[in-house]
């Protein structure tokens, strides 16, 4: 066994190949960026040294700079986890040159599966049926179009060097396609330094199904089964199973061995995911799938595979590439159970499920032992702008799906994120849908049923509003009670929480100015026999128990219900920025990213939902459209700049205003 190992990764994944590399007595070597100097992977791990700045380009995207801690710290071996380095050609031969173990495959298998296009023609060769379409190394736009057209839509661009997403276009006609190409290559250049991309016929209701790979490199080679991964949003993973609903033997095995063939045909050594797309319409039938790409790496989604494998995939990468073969054949596995993972993401599924970043200032699993929590992160750590928003992977096996499934709606019912907003009430919806349940979805589930999952704004929440406010009265009137200067505080506000509002008849009513969600509310505090409670003039709080938890976050009080979060704070005239407050022509970042693209200049007239920029964050795009008609008067940033969250972009006055 190799005795250390250098995790060229951060975050959840580095975690996780620590814990597997401690058991089987390795010493472990994490490299970070300044960003991640106190991270829990950090503090894991038996060393840790500096490799560079925040940006994933100036520390974990650096060879060079990996390579010589991996040498100054007599690494045996570099583990890439997934994202970054994993799969990159360069980085498993600069491995090799230096006599330093690559835990992954050879170089070769990662250049020939590394691109679409040419993966598409070398599995073809080998009997693996793939989608149609253009893989071809022409990329002129006229040329792409009529590639489209010929194909038939609905389409799909896809990055050729891609994966997780981005540089992925679904094009339903052809007016959609120039602005559809250029956003594809715009990520796909960003992602993955590479802007060229295939198209593809888009499969009508498709699955998603992928199957686990394994091979030593005694030339033995086998899978791991299948894993359901249908359930996506902007095609990134959302919740994967295995096994995959409603799959059949006969499926099972030709999906198998296609993906094992897929395998030898480059040579491959380690774990890789074979992805597939097939045709739901009829059910899973063995003569409709196809082959959409070989990931070279260990998946995000291994850990439902181990649990109804009972392997450890890590422990096995480590075994494969110290040499050893393979401890079972295809005829000793079997599938225990059913496995679900649900990805915790910070995001806010109420706009449009953009990245949320900031402290974490309450984290809390609340799972019980039948349930496996992947994370990287604690309560007080940050979510950063400078990565992927994963905030953990919840994970639940039992007997059946059904079982499974709602294990994991429990589990997250009973977890508590406050600080950056989460998609945990949008998980547990996904969970509880009778649909997807029942074995009725494909990859177009999400999109369908966007309303009914919760994602969409769902307006002013009184209750949480009013818990939250009286929670920030008593925490200053008990603060005001032990300080001196409280008299002074006292006339700066108007006096509203100066006394108890005693008086001989009916009750003392004064107002309450408050931010809710970053919007100015005007709040009345009555103090009555019972103590004080706050109103909202029409928003009435409903009656009866609500089952709420309050979270301090400095000034502002985090209150979470059901999984959403309402953030309410005390209104600052002097803390406020003005320039930023809501207005009906002002476009703002809504996050922190680059600015990568501005599509209308000073004086342009605008038309309500028109495109006019786009920002870059996590490594996807988001489109900006303008909230009204009318004239833009002023572009404040130029593309190429980074931009914070409510960043003031661009103004539109309208003709009223004019």
């Amino acid at each position: 066994m190799l005795d250390s190992v250098l995790i060229a990764n951060r975050g959840e994944i580095a975690c996780r190949i620590i814990r597997t590399a401690r058991q089987l007595g390795m010493r472990t070597i994490a490299v970070h960026s300044d960003a991640d100097a106190d991270a829990m992977f950090v503090h894991m791990a038996d060393e840790a040294h500096r490799i560079g700045p925040a940006p994933a380009a100036e520390s974990y995207l650096l060879i060079d700079r990996i390579i010589a801690v991996a040498k100054k710290t007599g690494a045996a071996a570099i583990h890439p986890g997934y994202g970054f380095l994993s799969e990159r050609a360069e980085f498993a031969e600069a491995c090799a040159a230096n006599g330093i173990v690559f835990v992954g495959p050879p170089a070769s298998a990662i250049r020939a599966m590394g691109l679409k296009d040419a993966a598409k023609a070398l599995v073809e060769k080998a009997g693996v049926p793939v989608v149609p379409g253009y893989h071809g190394a022409r990329q002129e736009p006229d040329f792409l179009r009529q590639k489209a057209y010929e194909i038939g839509y609905p389409v799909l661009i896809k990055a050729v060097a891609g994966g997780g997403g981005k540089g992925m276009k679904r094009v339903d006609k052809a007016a959609e396609f120039d602005a559809a190409l250029e956003s594809a290559q715009r990520e796909a250049q960003s992602a993955f330094g590479d802007p060229r991309v295939l198209v593809e016929k888009y499969v009508l209701s498709p699955r998603h199904i992928e199957i686990q790979v394994f091979a030593d490199g005694h030339g033995n080679v086998v899978h791991l089964f299948e894993r359901d991964c249908s359930l996506q949003r902007r095609h990134q993973k959302v919740i994967e199973e295995a096994p995959a609903p409603g799959m059949t033997e006969e499926m099972r095995a030709a999906m198998g061995q296609a993906a094992t063939e897929a395998a030898r045909a480059v040579g491959y050594v380690g774990a890789g995911t074979v992805e597939f797309i097939a045709d739901g319409r009829e059910g899973l039938r063995p003569d409709r799938f196809y082959f959409m790409e070989m990931n070279t790496r260990l998946q995000v989604e291994h850990p439902v595979t181990e649990a109804i494998t009972g392997l450890d995939l890590v422990e096995l990468q480590f075994r494969v590439a110290a040499g050893e073969a393979l401890p079972f054949t295809q005829e000793d596995l079997a599938i225990d159970g059913h496995a679900v993972e649900a990805r915790l993401y910070a995001e806010d599924p109420e706009k449009g499920f953009l990245p949320s970043t900031g402290k974490l200032w309450a984290l809390d699993f609340g799972a019980g032992d039948d349930i496996r929590i992947d994370t990287g992160v604690a309560a007080g750590d940050a979510v950063t702008p400078f990565y992927d928003p994963m905030i953990a992977k919840v994970i639940a096996h039992a007997p059946t799906r059904a079982e499974a499934l709602d294990r994991l709606a429990e589990a997250l019912g009973g977890t508590t994120v406050a600080g950056p907003k989460t998609n945990i009430a949008f998980l547990k919806a996904l969970c509880e849908a009778p649909e997807f349940r029942d074995g009725r979805f494909d990859t177009g589930f999400i999109d369908r049923n966007i309303e009914a999952l919760g994602a969409v704004p769902r307006g002013f929440d009184a209750a949480a509003a009013a818990a939250g406010a009286l929670a920030l009265v008593h925490r200053e009137r008990e603060r005001i009670a032990f300080s001196a200067a409280s008299s002074l505080r006292d006339e700066e506000a108007g006096g509203w929480w100066a006394d108890d509002g005693f008086q001989l008849v009916g009750a003392r009513r004064t107002g309450l100015p408050l931010l809710v969600e970053g919007e100015r509310v005007e709040a009345v505090l009555e103090y009555g026999p019972d103590g004080p409670a706050v109103a909202f003039p029409g928003h009435p709080v409903p009656e009866g128990e609500h089952d709420l938890t309050l979270v301090e976050a400095d000034a502002a009080m985090l209150v979470l219900a059901e999984g959403r979060q309402t953030s309410v704070r005390i209104y600052d005239p002097f803390a406020v920025d003005l320039e930023h407050m809501d207005g009906d022509g002002l476009v703002k970042a809504p996050m922190h990213g680059k600015l990568v693209a501005v599509f209308v200049g000073v004086g342009d007239r605008v038309e309500k939902g028109e495109r006019l920029a786009v920002v870059e964050a996590m490594k996807m795009e988001h489109v900006l459209v303008a909230p009204c008609a009318g004239t833009v008067s002023e572009i404040a940033a130029e593309p190429g700049a980074q931009v914070g969250e409510g960043a003031r972009l661009i103004v539109i006055v309208t003709e009223e205003e004019g």
